[in-house]
């Protein structure tokens, strides 16, 4: 193949696949020269091939931009179906405007970034530590959990961290998930090397997430977490315990952290601010062993820092402040009232429905006849989870918290409508 038709497919290419979008300055013939070490020639002759197929063209004294006449895929998969639109989610569980004082954080934020000379270095590898200072107190005063700073890790997001520990724990080989609908840990696990199971109590590692055990939002029992922590004691295993969703827990009581329950070290508590705060600030920590604590410090230099350094810093003066105890409680009212009013109106359009208030509040659950598939829902512009379909009976999930109060009965109705309750 000659050179210049390799240069021509390449632009070509980013062109269609919508990277470069109508308007966009290519670079000039001396840019593409030295990026594709090809000669200014073959960058030329490709140039006026894309020219002449209408790809782009050129302004005299200017350069080369991305034809207008183009449709790239991105507009073509932009153009969908209006049926295919999500316009009630029930599933994602987002937040919605009213659950976060956006200004607030932002205030906090541009606090953070007059720290200059701060903002001139990266993170440490375990996270700013005036932030793992903060983050220690919370954790001790909110869920038991007493560890010093020195064994906090702060992440961008629960799957980072994780990515850590299956660094941290290549002395283990197996890994246990509650259900197999934890499918990035699955993944990521997988992905190192890890044998997955599910419901393997004899796993070198046992992954929970106590108050969200399935997507019905089943909180463990007391009994069943002392069970938990003796047996993995007596047996050597490692705990990974992602405390998601401790905050919500409105129908019962809370419960005691298995990383309080144990004595013999041996659990690794995850925390997020997903949900207390918006999806969109994705800050999370986790609380090492003394073990793989040290092991972080050998291999420190393997790691860096995936957390926005500005959020690091914005995040400890909101908690400490005493913002994230407030925001907290607000958004427990929010979701329970909301929760509860989903609730109301599947009992006032449906009263003989199948419907409960899962454990954790967060979720509706729902069982009932049906004969159709997940795709009826979304052909009405919703998204649900479904948990099963099974001998004309579904079984789902429905989670309010990205929908706005006011068209929580127009959703319930499109659901009558799918389930064709009569």
């Amino acid at each position: 193949m000659k050179k210049y038709i390799e240069v021509y497919d390449y632009y070509k290419n980013l062109i269609v696949s919508g990277q470069y979008k109508k308007g966009d300055k290519v670079p000039s013939i001396r840019e593409s020269s030295s990026i594709l070490s090809v000669s200014k020639t073959t960058v030329q002759s490709a140039y006026f091939e894309l020219q002449a197929d209408g790809y782009i063209i050129s302004q005299p004294q200017s350069g080369y931009y991305v034809s207008d006449a183009v449709h790239t895929l991105q507009a073509e998969e932009a153009a969908e179906p209006e049926n295919e639109k999500i316009i009630y989610d029930l599933k994602s569980g987002d937040a919605d405007s009213e659950s976060f004082d956006l200004a607030l954080w932002q205030r906090y934020i541009k606090s953070a970034l007059r720290q200059q000379d701060r903002l001139l270095s990266y993170s440490a590898p375990k996270g700013e530590l005036d932030l793992r200072e903060a983050l220690s107190v919370y954790v001790r005063e909110k869920r038991n959990v007493v560890a010093s700073p020195n064994r906090i890790v702060v992440g961008a997001g629960v799957q980072a961290l994780l990515g850590i520990l299956c660094l941290l724990m290549k002395d283990r080989s197996t890994v246990s998930f509650p259900t197999d609908g934890f499918e990035q840990g699955i993944s990521l696990f997988n992905g190192h090397g890890y044998d997955v199971h599910i419901r393997d109590k004899d796993a070198d590692i046992i992954y929970v997430s106590p108050s969200h055990m399935t997507s019905y939002g089943d909180v463990m029992p007391i009994k069943r977490r002392l069970e938990l922590v003796r047996y993995s004691e007596q047996n050597g295993s490692l705990v990974i315990e992602d405390d998601y969703d401790s905050d919500f827990l409105y129908q019962s009581k809370p419960t005691p952290s298995l990383f309080a329950l144990s004595g013999a070290g041996n659990v690794v508590y995850m925390g997020s601010f997903s949900n207390v705060l918006i999806p969109g600030i994705r800050l999370s920590f986790m609380v090492l062993t003394s073990e793989l604590a040290e092991r972080f410090e050998k291999m420190q230099s393997c790691f860096a820092q995936t957390a926005s350094k500005t959020e690091q810093i914005a995040l400890c003066g909101y908690i400490r402040d005493g913002h994230i105890a407030a925001q907290t409680r607000k958004i427990r009212r929010h979701y329970t009232a909301k929760t509860k009013l989903l609730f109301d109106e599947l009992k006032k359009q449906m009263p003989r429905l199948d419907t409960s208030i899962s454990e954790n509040g967060l979720a509706i659950k729902i069982k009932a006849k049906f004969d159709g598939g997940k795709e009826d829902f979304e052909n009405h512009g919703m998204s649900v989870h479904v948990y099963s379909i099974k001998d004309g009976e579904i079984r789902l999930a429905l989670i309010p918290s990205a929908l706005e109060a006011e068209r929580i009965p127009q959703a319930v109705t499109i659901i009558k409508e799918v389930l064709d309750y009569a």
